[in-house]
């Protein structure tokens, strides 16, 4: 995967140091160790947006922002290494734990924590201050390497420019060319036709909501061409909107659209009461095609001329979000699906020979049949594969193409691509770091809303200050965001189960460049396919015995903060697969840095005490093992979030010192019916949500 380097996602992670470093001198009641790194950071966070422009031309400004982004992650990892030093000698020390505990884990205390023993402390502290000054010295060098690139921050209007170079739309469709539309169209023109609930006044809104490529806009021809339609309103007018919301520019086309004729007027106020008279009585259609804004008083402002129109008045609109859509106080919006894979093969077969079948060429339509399907519903992809092949009979062409990643063709003869990236571009910064990690999942694969939100969590994602809002809360808010953009898509048989479109998968993929791994997608001829040592976030999924030699190499990436084992079966969940001694050993002493560690669905009965040296462990789950106890050192994972044990059947008890975990979140328990009893004092978590035997504990 080429390097790519988003502006917006260097952002957040660098917003994110930010405010580690300011909660951090909240809760130590003191100077942050980290003040020096503030003002350079400040310095180059003003400059990323230019260099991400420049590196798709200057090789030195990408190699600037991948140093750049290592060093935040190193900066973080330094900021919870001592925040997680400070953490657990605190609460060692308000606790009577060493009295009873045995000398093999009072050893372990003395080992992880060195704040209990006075030589060790300053060992730690030396070595802490060498990191930080390390840091310090490196950032001081990118400023002076900033200012050699001339790097400023002057790209924002330049970038804003790029993001809208995508043609306009227009009213004109040739009808004979659409296909697996019909039942779309019925459906809209009815929801125009209604004279039912109203939006603004005497006007409908009826917004049509889907997936970039999806054929929105298509449709919209379509409804807007019937005869009906145009029976049955006095006056219609198409406006392209796009990405940047002109009031003037909108309220005037509508204008003209309606006199005929050309206006000069600049003036909002002037173009709106002309507007407000010529609409004035009429029944009339206004289509806004690709919207994007979401600001519900320019929204109010925009449509005010439009109330002085004849109660049936509609306003169809679509758009990528159903944020935009919620905005219009409508009663409701269409959601427009996948093509059906008939229509995809006509509309595919068009395309590609100009026409409706293959009678002449029974040697392709094989080759078609597996084309059709990688399209997965998605008409721009139909008709862009189908044109890459038109007038091209050459079976060797066609396999060519039935074999290529749709994502890789060059954009020059594919929109796929723009058109898709479009809708990430127009993400806020936090909502790219989260959706770039969800590449670490493979094409359609089905995760769970509440596990996705706890890996955002334990990543450090869902940063804010201290006291403002349940990180829960936070990513639930992300999560729906993204759903109502079209990201993700709900498994219809299960409310909680979700997945996404492959391009949309392929999408993550190429914005998150080598910093997620999904071995099935990187993994060919034996090796890794990228820059393993940039891999901060790894996945993969079990096999029936896994050995070191499938993760060779990884150990030795110790930077590596997820470790993410995807089950072979969901529903039902069968414990089949094995993960040899060594592989345990070698990632429990190796990756010190895990932040997340899931082994689900393997027979493992144990886990070896060294799993509490993994100091940064926000995530554990260990769900659908053979697991019959956990080590005491667990008790020791004190930035530990999320514990699920849900279907470990041979479980009988929990750590003692499970009750230290002041930052336990989640303790799944479900499914888990030989466990006896729970740990004395685990009510004192204030945190802590307790899920077992099919219902939800509250402390």
């Amino acid at each position: 995967m080429a390097a790519f380097h988003d502006q917006a996602m260097l952002s957040a992670l660098f917003n994110s140091l930010q405010v580690q470093m300011l909660n951090f001198a909240r809760r130590e009641q003191t100077c942050s160790p980290f003040e020096k790194w503030v003002k350079p950071m400040n310095d180059i966070d003003t400059a990323i947006a230019d260099a991400e422009e420049k590196q798709k031309t200057l090789l030195p400004v990408e190699h600037w922002l991948t140093d750049l982004r290592n060093l935040a992650y190193d900066a973080e990892a330094c900021i919870d290494e001592f925040a997680t030093e400070a953490l657990g000698n605190k609460i060692m020390a308000e606790s009577d734990s060493s009295e009873g505990i045995s000398k093999v884990l009072l050893n372990f205390i003395l080992t992880c924590f060195s704040g209990f023993n006075a030589n060790t402390d300053s060992d730690f502290r030396r070595k802490i201050e060498s990191k930080i000054e390390e840091i310090t010295v490196r950032l001081q060098g990118l400023v002076e390497k900033k200012k050699d690139l001339k790097l400023g921050p002057n790209c924002g209007r330049r970038r804003e420019r790029v993001v809208q170079q995508r043609l306009p739309t227009t009213s004109l469709v040739n009808e004979s060319h659409i296909y697996g539309r019909e039942k779309d169209k019925e459906a809209v023109i009815r929801l125009l036709k209604s004279t039912g609930e109203v939006g603004i006044g005497n006007i409908g809104v009826v917004p049509i909501v889907g997936m970039g490529g999806l054929g929105k806009t298509t449709l919209a021809q379509l409804v807007y061409n019937d005869a009906r339609v145009g029976s049955w309103f006095q006056v219609r007018v198409w406006v392209n909107v796009s990405a940047e919301f002109d009031m003037v520019k909108v309220t005037k086309t509508v204008l003209q659209a309606i006199t005929q004729e050309n206006c000069n007027w600049k003036d909002l106020n002037l173009l709106q009461v002309s507007l407000k008279e010529k609409l004035s009585g009429k029944k009339f259609l206004i289509v806004l095609d690709e919207v994007w804004n979401e600001n519900n008083e320019q929204w109010d402002i925009l449509c005010r001329p439009f109330q002085a129109g004849a109660i049936g008045s509609k306003i169809l609109v679509t758009t990528r979000s159903e944020g935009v859509a919620s905005i219009m106080t409508t009663c409701g919006s269409y959601q427009l699906q996948l093509l059906s894979n008939d229509g995809s093969f006509s509309l595919f077969t068009w395309h590609a020979l100009g026409l409706r079948g293959f009678d002449g060429y029974p040697n392709l339509k094989v080759i078609a049949e597996e084309i059709v399907r990688k399209c997965n519903g998605l008409p721009l992809t139909a008709k862009t594969l189908g044109g890459l092949l038109r007038n091209k009979l050459n079976q060797d062409e066609w396999e060519t193409i039935m074999n290529s990643r749709i994502w890789d063709l060059p954009e020059e003869v594919s929109g796929i691509a723009p058109t898709l990236r479009l809708s990430y571009q127009h993400l806020p910064s936090h909502l790219k770091r989260c959706f770039a990690y969800c590449s670490i999942f493979p094409k359609n694969y089905k995760f769970n809303k509440d596990e996705l939100i706890q890996l955002w969590m334990a990543e450090g994602f869902l940063q804010h200050l201290e006291g403002a809002k349940r990180m829960e809360d936070l990513g639930l808010e992300y999560f729906n965001e993204l759903l109502s953009r079209s990201f993700f898509q709900q498994v219809s048989a299960n409310e909680t189960q979700f997945v996404m479109h492959d391009l949309i998968n392929d999408l993550a993929q190429s914005v998150s460049g080598d910093l997620c791994f999904n071995i099935e997608d990187r993994f060919q001829d034996g090796k890794f396919c990228g820059s393993i040592q940039k891999m901060r976030h790894f996945s993969f999924t079990c096999h029936h015995c896994d050995v070191s030699k499938r993760f060779s190499g990884l150990c030795r990436q110790e930077k590596l903060r997820t470790f993410i084992a995807l089950p072979t079966y969901t529903v039902p969940w069968v414990t089949c697969c094995y993960v040899s001694d060594p592989v345990m050993q070698d990632l429990l002493t190796s990756l010190r840095h895990l932040r997340v560690l899931r082994l689900c669905g393997y027979c493992i009965d144990k886990l070896p005490e060294s799993v509490g040296h993994l100091k940064h462990l926000r995530y554990l789950n260990l769900s659908h093992s053979r697991i019959n106890c956990l080590p005491e050192s667990v008790g020791f994972l004190f930035n530990l979030q999320t514990l699920i044990l849900q279907g470990c059947k041979e479980l009988t008890k929990l750590p003692q010192g499970i009750v230290n975990l002041i930052n336990l979140h989640v303790l799944d328990l479900s499914g888990t019916e030989n466990l006896q009893e729970m740990p004395q004092w685990i009510g004192h978590l204030k945190n802590l949500h307790i899920c077992g035997k099919g219902q939800w504990i509250w402390y």
